[in-house]
């Protein structure tokens, strides 16, 4: 995703008269694009196809658990010698 589409954008925020947004995309921003979001008035968040990834893991969201593993750890004070 690239500048442009930023830049295109901002404008429908500021033409809303809102001061922040989130666009998400399924692919990654250009450089050029984080650099634009970072210099602009307007506060615009990125969340590119690895950070929604994250975040319907993290949430469950469209997706499902196959496994759960369980992980133990040793009780030290079974073994103290009184």
């Amino acid at each position: 995703m690239g500048r442009p589409e930023i830049q295109k954008f901002a404008g429908a925020l500021q033409g809303q008269r809102a001061r922040k947004g989130v666009f998400i995309t399924t692919s990654s921003f250009s450089k050029e694009a984080k650099e634009y979001s970072l210099i602009i008035e307007t506060k615009i968040v990125l969340i590119d196809g690895e950070q929604l990834s994250r975040l319907m893991v993290e949430h469950g969201i469209g997706v499902s658990t196959v496994g759960l593993y369980e992980v133990k750890k040793m009780d030290s004070d079974y073994f103290d010698n009184e």
